[in-house]
């Protein structure tokens, strides 16, 4: 008898997100500064500023001229200075560049000098999977080519996979078109597509399967043929909006905050700020087909007084504690997807997930007992 499976997964809405579904889009915000003739004038002399720049320049000493520091000052109080995007957005590239040119007026005083313009929506809409079509796969078939042949099955998914296959193929190969194709599925594939094809579990002797994991992003044509240095390559993307960008947006979800890896946002929102790398200048990728390191394509070779800067850069991606236990947690969770005795026709995953957080944990006992010490510790004192 086929053993049928549906299982409901949830996932951001597919269809490009508008700017009214921002709390303060970047172009709403420029609407309402427009209104205004100060800001309005502030604004675009600032944007003169910022195109005259060949790289961005932080705010120090005499790197940004009196007039534009005093633009810039102006904006400090305008509907721009909270303005955000999102990566499925419409018109995300021209929300990207009002960002950018305003990014001087964030950075004045205490504001950060780099922070991920991207504002994830909440809205969320419910979304099927059925693993019973997997049948037509041997029963031994690895996850990577389960995940393959689910995204073969659903139309938009094989759409936007062959998209880039076609792009990305050998004879074809266009290095930009290939990017900008891969770019446009990992933008609009559904989230549980997209990771599922790219953080795939495979066993360790299994090199077919990693070799598979490894492929999904064509590095043949997606990746430079000879690494670049790394800091040339973040100069390169700082150049472009999107890539800077995609880069802030990584180093600010997969950042760890002190010596023992704790990480500055959840798991989720550093493998969304992971993925959306992937079809730019710093595209990442898996380094072998025997385990899931992951690095950029680029070397500290020739970075003179600078290397440990290089290096620090490298191993954001290549030793980062925060992203290699949200890529180990995703593919954990990935291969528990069709190592489970379902015994419902339909199964919320999110039920799933939040039954399982609220399974009492060995170590359970263990906090609530310092929690009380604490606590009676604090009273005697």
């Amino acid at each position: 008898e086929i053993y049928r499976i549906g299982l409901e997964l949830w996932l951001s809405g597919d269809s490009l997100p508008t700017e009214s579904r921002f709390r303060n889009s970047c172009i709403q915000a420029r609407r309402k500064c427009q209104a205004d003739p100060t800001c309005k004038a502030a604004y675009h002399h600032l944007g003169s500023c910022t195109s005259s720049l060949s790289t961005p320049l932080p705010l120090e000493g005499s790197s940004f001229p009196a007039d534009c520091l005093e633009a810039a000052e102006k904006l400090r109080n305008s509907s721009l200075m909270g303005c955000t995007c999102h990566r499925r957005m419409k018109n995300q590239a021209t929300c990207l560049d009002i960002y950018w040119t305003i990014h001087p007026a964030r950075s004045i005083g205490d504001y950060e000098l780099d922070v991920s313009p991207y504002e994830d929506p909440v809205t969320r809409k419910p979304w099927k999977m059925n693993l019973s079509k997997l049948d037509i796969l041997k029963p031994d078939s690895d996850l990577c080519l389960k995940f393959a042949m689910l995204c073969t099955l659903n139309e938009k998914c094989d759409r936007l996979r062959k998209g880039y296959g076609e792009a990305c193929s050998g004879h074809r190969c266009q290095r930009q078109v290939c990017l900008g194709q891969l770019r446009s599925f990992f933008e609009r594939a559904s989230e549980p597509h997209a990771q599922g094809l790219l953080l795939c579990p495979c066993l360790p002797t299994d090199r077919s399967c990693g070799e598979r994991r490894r492929n999904t992003i064509a590095p043949s044509c997606a990746l430079p043929t000879e690494a670049p240095n790394c800091l040339d390559l973040q100069r390169l993307c700082f150049t472009d909006p999107l890539c800077r960008s995609r880069l802030v947006d990584f180093q600010t979800h997969c950042h760890p905050m002190d010596i023992l890896g704790t990480c500055a946002t959840e798991q989720s929102r550093c493998l969304r700020a992971y993925l959306g790398l992937i079809g730019t200048a710093m595209t990442p990728n898996f380094i072998s087909n025997i385990n899931t390191s992951v690095a950029l394509s680029c070397t500290c070779r020739g970075s003179g007084n600078l290397q440990e800067e290089c290096e620090g850069l490298e191993r954001s991606f290549s030793h980062n504690p925060c992203l290699m236990e949200a890529i180990a947690a995703k593919m954990r969770y990935h291969s528990q997807l069709f190592s489970q005795d379902w015994e419902d026709a339909t199964f919320s995953v999110m039920e799933h997930e939040k039954n399982s957080a609220l399974r009492p944990q060995p170590w359970m006992p263990f906090l609530f007992s310092c929690t009380f010490t604490l606590i009676l510790l604090w009273s005697l004192w």
